[in-house]
């Protein structure tokens, strides 16, 4: 008996001691740099995901998904298709270029109760696009109830290049706030010389702001976890929820 006390101990602090994966809203362009010369067509996934594992979850259809271009957002939760991405369901549909300009789309998903956590996840996600050389208000917050404004252009970015963004909550800074980073490994699970660096985190300045320098070519995504001035409920009881700001950004390497 004594044996197997002392076993469910080492068990529980072994798992207690691991590192936790992160989840990760995901809203993925096919292009967010948009020439003349380039297809007027791009193609959206919408993911709820383990982005540096490669391990999916299902995503229920989004409560919201839209496009905000100059001050205007438009709904696009009526085009989306379901799809399945190996086992799980995600979501994805294809949006036409068609006049010059910044286009931000951005997803709320339906309310995610993690048990491990005993708290529902909601992450309000982002992805940016710049069209035919322009490009203004990429700085501007969308209006999301948590986000993250980019302080560097959200595109245009080498690898290694420095990404800043700032954390909102309700329109206003966080400082301090915690920014939880990940590689989207897009050809199989990544490789990392330990858990610890699967899911790396950062830490918001008095301002809320952020600094990050990726190390490798792809989609990065940034995620800062806040909770809720509200609750849930789940079996009978009400619950805390976790609110996340994400946006994706796009770095590339220099030819």
């Amino acid at each position: 008996m004594k044996r197997l006390v002392l076993f469910g101990l080492a068990a529980a602090l072994l798992i207690a001691a691991s590192p936790a994966f992160a989840h990760f809203g995901m809203v993925i362009p096919s292009d967010p740099m948009v020439m003349k010369d380039d297809p007027k067509s791009i193609h959206l996934d919408l993911l709820f995901w383990h982005p540096f594992e490669g391990k999916g979850m299902n995503l229920d259809k989004p409560k919201a998904f839209g496009v905000t271009t100059d001050g205007k957002t438009g709904d696009l939760l009526g085009t989306l298709k379901e799809k399945k991405t190996g086992e799980f369901t995600t979501w994805e549909t294809d949006y036409a270029v068609t006049r010059p300009g910044l286009y931000v789309f951005h997803m709320e998903p339906q309310p995610y109760f993690e048990p491990e956590e005993d708290l529902f996840i909601i992450h309000y996600t982002k992805a940016y696009m710049a069209a035919f050389g322009d490009d203004e208000g990429w700085d501007q917050p969308v209006g999301l109830k948590t986000e993250i404004v980019p302080v560097s252009k959200p595109y245009g970015l080498y690898t290694g290049n420095v990404f800043q963004g700032q954390v909102l909550l309700n329109g206003k800074p966080v400082p301090g706030a915690e920014v939880e980073i990940e590689f989207f490994s897009q050809n199989g699970p990544g490789q990392a010389p330990s858990d610890y660096m699967v899911t790396q985190t950062i830490k918001a300045d008095p301002n809320g702001i952020f600094t990050y320098a990726a190390p490798k070519a792809g989609w990065w995504g940034f995620s800062a976890l806040n909770k809720a001035d509200f609750t849930l409920p789940q079996d009978g009881k009400q619950k805390e929820v976790e609110i996340g700001a994400v946006i994706w950004v796009q770095f590339l390497d220099m030819k």
